[in-house]
């Protein structure tokens, strides 16, 4: 990603560029055009005022003759000749270039040249003018050289003054963008951002106050309701399903009506699940946990290990462990004894029977891994009551609660599938 400076100068800088280089060009055809026009107009007016004084000069036909051929071997960018009357010609003004040999054998000059017919003694004669141009490619150069060296200071001017006009511009932004990556709804607190004189920021300083009032408020609505929804249920459930298991002692109960009362109770007991679940997810949400515990990891493994030792004899799975001595992590051991539960027993359901389970422990890693057939929906993975399997005896709340302590602790949780395999790694 780019900054917004870099994003508006670059572009800036290119079309600057492209003007540069098209103004080069322009430049030649221009100052090479006025030139061409300054000496047509000097050549006219050698011609014209030669003609003249020649004309005042009043010399005979003889004289006349023996000055223009002296004129024209003194004078070798110029020519003088007679002409008839079927010879005359309107003026032509054309540009050529010629060797000169008596500087170097590769020289080449361009010449501007005039024919004009003018009249001595009332005779037509052909003017012929050639006058060299100035080296306009060595002033184009000099422009080019000029314009770069300007462009080159303005462009550095330019990034110069953005950047420090940036650093005192955006720094209102900045502080509002450090004080929202610092914002956590869980704490409820309302942010103060720094007040700006540019109406644009203070626009969105005040639009953000009022969205995370709102989502403040709604977050504390939500929480209140699913904790007063948990704590509340909790009572009524236990209430049920202690008469539930009461009925179900009843010796008097049909067949049929013992499987409805077993059914009721299956759906209770899961009902009773989630809602501790729940309520235990809004806890964590209000960090009403003690992240400053010393935990043995390896006994709180080992512990669970031994109490699902059933849950694998049940469905022929085999468990290989590899479990450093000691692993000591600080945070909470009920919610990490929740953590390793979970993993295990998520990995226990998708496990088909005769599987295997990997668990694999050191200082700063733990992985549970578990074969299986086919990679899990990433999207759905870490949501609430998303269902990964055909199992229904799960809350749906696992994985979820699982992510929720490990961000609690700070710790990072992935998932992968290699090689027939789940894999589930917790980043101490």
């Amino acid at each position: 990603m780019k900054p917004l400076l870099t994003k508006t100068t670059k572009p800036f800088l290119i079309y600057v560029l492209i003007v540069l280089m098209v103004s080069i060009p322009v430049y030649y055809f221009v100052v090479d055009t006025i030139w061409k026009s300054e000496l047509d107009e000097h050549n006219q007016i050698i011609v014209e005022k030669t003609a003249y004084e020649f004309n005042q000069l009043k010399l005979s036909d003889e004289a006349l003759e023996k000055s223009l051929e002296l004129w024209n071997h003194i004078q070798p960018e110029t020519n003088i000749e007679k002409i008839t009357s079927s010879q005359i010609k309107r003026d032509t003004v054309y540009t050529y270039e010629k060797h000169l040999p008596f500087i170097s054998e590769q020289k080449k000059e361009r010449y501007r040249c005039l024919k004009k017919v003018v009249y001595l003694h009332n005779r037509p004669y052909l003017f012929t003018i050639q006058t060299n141009i100035e080296e306009s490619h060595e002033t184009i150069a000099v422009i080019a050289m000029i314009t770069i060296f300007f462009f080159v200071v303005i462009v550095v001017g330019l990034l110069y003054l953005n950047r420090r006009l940036s650093s005192s511009i955006w720094k209102p932004f900045r502080d509002t963008l450090d004080q929202l990556k610092t914002f956590n709804l869980n704490s409820q607190r309302t942010i103060e951002f720094p007040v700006s004189d540019i109406s644009e920021f203070e626009e969105l300083n005040q639009s953000l106050y009022k969205l995370i009032e709102r989502n403040i408020s709604t977050y504390k609505t939500q929480k209140e309701f699913t904790e007063n929804a948990s704590h509340e249920l909790q009572t009524p459930l236990a209430i049920i399903k202690n008469k539930l298991d009461l009925l179900l002692q009843d010796q008097d109960l049909t067949e049929k009506q013992y499987r409805i009362a077993e059914d009721m109770n299956k759906a209770l007991t899961r009902s009773s699940r989630i809602n501790k679940n729940l309520l235990l997810l809004a806890k964590i949400d209000n960090n009403q946990f003690d992240s400053s515990e010393v935990i043995s990891f390896d006994q709180l493994l080992h512990q669970s290990i031994g109490i699902l030792e059933e849950h694998f004899e049940q469905k022929s799975i085999s468990v290989s462990e590899s479990i450093s001595k000691p692993v000591q992590i600080s945070g909470n051991s009920i919610l990490t004894e929740i953590l390793i539960n979970n993993l295990i027993v998520n990995a226990i359901r998708h496990t088909s029977p005769g599987g295997s389970i990997s668990i694999r422990v050191t200082d700063s890693v733990f992985e549970v891994s578990n074969s299986g057939i086919e990679k899990l929906n990433m999207e759905m993975l870490f949501k609430r009551f998303s269902k990964l399997s055909t199992d229904n005896s799960g809350s749906g709340l696992g994985l979820s609660i699982i992510q929720e302590i490990c961000r609690f602790h700070h710790w990072n949780i992935s998932y992968r599938f290699e090689n027939s395999h789940h894999i589930f790694t917790v980043k101490f």
